[in-house]
């Protein structure tokens, strides 16, 4: 089994759909709670239509899931949003900490990878020793995705985003980043110690805990920094244990 099956498979007792958002920038799915994913489209590699559109609410929380292993990436950024949406997050174990100050403290002074282009790349340069950013549409500075196979390996710590689970290369970008020390950031990124398994150490997402705040956000166009009625929680792989 993989990520993916090993999160659905512990989400516990299944419940119906309440409501599918898919937004320019973020997907929402509402079952248990509201769960998000970042949307995946045109641009991305593996976009498609998606099949039953329009009666994927019939389906149940956990049959919308199993579109997180679809090929087609819109798909799979609804079964992502899916598996957010089932989440019964141990609070107990998370701290409200934003994920660019982990990498800030543990990538001080030390090469760091992160995968993915987030707005503070420029502020995590100033810190480290070396950083590499890798990212399937670069920008001035970036370094492709193929180059994740020589670069990751060698980075004392990494960041990855939580839509490799979207577009399915987070298992092997894992693996290559054995050694190092882990974190699994953004919003799509599942607040699960499932991941603790495959080699994260911090699980840095997002929990939705103002609904009809953040559908109003992301039905707007909101971008990540704009979205209401949201938690940005850190969970470590001891932390509680």
């Amino acid at each position: 089994m993989g990520i993916i099956d090993d999160l659905i498979g512990t989400q516990g007792e299944d419940c119906a759909v309440r409501g599918i958002h898919c937004c320019v920038f973020w997907t929402a799915v509402l079952s248990r709670y509201c769960g998000l994913a970042s949307t995946f489209h045109e641009e991305h590699p593996g976009h498609g239509i998606v099949a039953d559109a329009g009666s994927l609410i019939l389906k149940s929380a956990l049959e919308l899931a199993q579109l997180a292993g679809s090929g087609n990436v819109l798909e799979a950024s609804i079964g992502m949003a899916a598996i957010n949406s089932l989440l019964d997050v141990d609070e107990s174990r998370c701290v409200e900490r934003n994920a660019f100050e982990i990498l800030c403290e543990k990538g001080r002074d030390r090469n760091v990878a992160v995968v993915g282009h987030f707005p503070w790349v420029s502020r995590l340069a100033e810190v480290t020793r070396r950083l590499w950013v890798i990212e399937q549409r670069p920008r001035e500075g970036d370094l492709p995705a193929g180059e994740a196979e020589s670069i990751l390996p060698r980075a004392e710590v990494v960041g990855i985003t939580g839509t490799t689970l979207i577009n399915h290369t987070v298992e092997r970008l894992l693996e290559l980043s054995r050694k190092s020390f882990v974190v699994m950031l953004g919003p799509t990124t599942p607040l699960s110690p499932v991941l603790f398994d495959y080699g994260v150490d911090v699980v840095a997402g997002t929990r939705v805990v103002g609904t009809a705040e953040a559908i109003r956000c992301i039905g707007q166009g909101a971008v990540f920094s704009q979205i209401e009625g949201i938690r940005l929680l850190t969970m470590e792989k001891d932390r509680g244990r």
